[in-house]
């Protein structure tokens, strides 16, 4: 089996930051992408940002510049650091990894179970 545990989410005021956390564990042989992606209420869930395990980024055009995905892999371990927040970045964050499992199973698609994030204006 395999866990995301994420940290990091909050309330804070239109123009601050955070940083989420999202540390996988479990039967784990590899992890190709991270990433996370957000759901508003009554919004479908969309991308944020992702990142290989190479390094390689991507991120949704209403992010851009403000956001910055990260990632350690020998702690299994992704991050965003968002700076410049705005009341529309309200949302519940879910980190998601790609993982091949130590059988050789995968890659498959774990999620984590989801963090708060509310920019008050």
């Amino acid at each position: 089996q395999v866990q995301l545990v994420e940290s990091g989410g909050g309330l804070v005021q239109a123009g601050g930051s955070l940083r989420l956390s999202c540390a996988a564990s479990g039967t784990i042989f590899s992890i190709n992408v991270m990433g996370w992606y957000r759901q508003a209420p009554g919004k479908q869930r969309e991308l944020v940002a992702t990142i290989t395990r190479g390094g390689t980024t991507n991120y949704a055009d209403f992010v851009k510049g403000r956001f910055t995905i990260s990632r350690d892999n020998g702690k299994n371990t992704v991050y965003l650091q968002m700076n410049s927040l705005k009341p529309e970045d309200t949302a519940v964050y879910y980190c998601h990894a790609d993982v091949t499992n130590l059988d050789g199973r995968g890659p498959s698609r774990f999620w984590g179970q989801g963090t708060q994030v509310t920019v008050s204006s």
